[in-house]
């Protein structure tokens, strides 16, 4: 019978496997070699969102091993083989082998009795970043680079931990990616709310016609906006999807805010999803003063023209973000924001290439370098 190990947070656990497990083969081995190591990139872990339930697939003692890109190549196969040969079958309970199974392609962890399929990943610093997020934030970070990059990546490399940086690589990199540039934080906050004023109205509309589907189905793509809104306000990196809700939670705005939304998604009529929407945007707009970024903009909501839909006019707060942005290359941008604000296909943005190209498309020719 196999007895399921107690629980620890996988950076914990990851934290302890460099340090116990890794870190003295290293020295052992490859004495006076200079590297660095950490935690970062996909994984429930490296955001701190895992649970026990995380530990059934792609998760586990793991980490990152960065060398000098002339040591990669000295002494990267050496190091893995070592690796494989020596590293425990099981730390702390959990099997240091991950194997591939027949369902969807998932790795999970497996006890083995030959050579340890670790996941300890030996790279340097410039191929692994470029990998994850399509540029070296070692060198510039350019416009395109930050409009390209989706926040659930920024998060993937911002997050997680660094367990020692040796080579002075990390820590740098990670400060440099911490938050967008000024200007460019007011342009995607001016963006986000131009994404509210797009279909703020057309929660009423759809109920209006009968639509009550429809209606709650724009009202879940406008709860979506207001969160990701409140975590760039938050200066936070909006996860994807499946941690949205547990990130929003922790934001200052979510005490008042989660009643609300959750009401509004709730709703089974058009004036009750509404009603619920407008104390939501009002709740937004005051929280938007507070940060002193702009002029005071009037939070209050008001009919949507003739129409008789509560509406905030979120147009209103873009165009005060707008007006405090002195970049002239950042002004110029169209008002698409980053790649997953107007791109919302996992198969684009979890490819760097891909993500970097549709950006270019649609900013072109302002990224060009």
């Amino acid at each position: 019978m196999t007895t399921t190990p107690s629980f620890i947070p996988g950076l914990e656990l990851s934290r302890r496997f460099y340090r116990e497990a890794v870190r003295p083969l290293l020295d052992e081995a490859v004495p006076g070699v200079p590297h660095s190591a950490a935690r970062l990139g996909g994984g429930s872990e490296v955001l701190a969102f895992d649970t026990a339930r995380s530990a059934d697939h792609e998760w586990g003692p793991r980490l990152q091993l960065f060398l000098r890109p002339q040591d990669v190549t000295r002494h990267g196969a050496a190091i893995k083989d070592l690796l494989s040969a020596r590293l425990p079958k099981t730390f702390y309970g959990y099997p240091t082998h991950f194997a591939p199974t027949a369902e969807a392609g998932i790795r999970v962890m497996r006890a083995t009795d030959g050579l340890v399929h670790h996941r300890v990943d030996i790279t340097d610093a410039a191929t692994w970043f470029t990998a994850q997020l399509g540029f070296d934030p070692g060198q510039d970070v350019t416009l395109a680079d930050w409009l390209a990059t989706p926040t659930q990546r920024l998060a993937e490399v911002t997050a997680g931990a660094v367990f020692h940086d040796g080579l002075g690589r990390l820590t740098p990199a990670r400060a440099h990616l911490a938050w967008y540039p000024h200007d460019l934080w007011l342009h995607l906050l001016a963006c986000q709310w131009q994404r509210i004023s797009q279909e703020e109205a057309f929660v009423g509309r759809c109920g209006e016609v009968g639509d009550e589907l429809g209606s709650a189905v724009v009202a879940a793509r406008l709860v979506r906006d207001l969160m990701r809104l409140c975590l760039l306000m938050d200066r936070r990196y909006p996860p994807y999807s499946k941690w949205l809700g547990s990130a929003f939670a922790r934001t200052p705005q979510a005490a008042v805010l989660t009643p609300l939304l959750s009401a509004a998604l709730a709703a089974t009529d058009w004036h009750t999803r509404e009603h619920h929407l407008a104390r939501a945007y009002e709740a937004v707009a005051a929280a938007h003063n507070r940060l002193g970024l702009t002029d005071l903009v009037d939070p209050t909501t008001r009919t949507y023209h003739s129409r008789p839909f509560q509406v905030l006019h979120a147009e209103r707060f873009t165009a005060a973000l707008a007006a405090r942005i002195t970049d002239p290359a950042v002004r110029a941008l169209p008002l698409t924001g980053t790649v997953d604000q107007f791109v919302d296909s996992t198969d684009v943005l979890s490819t760097p290439g891909r993500a970097r190209a549709v950006t270019r498309a649609t900013a072109s020719p302002l990224l060009e370098s």
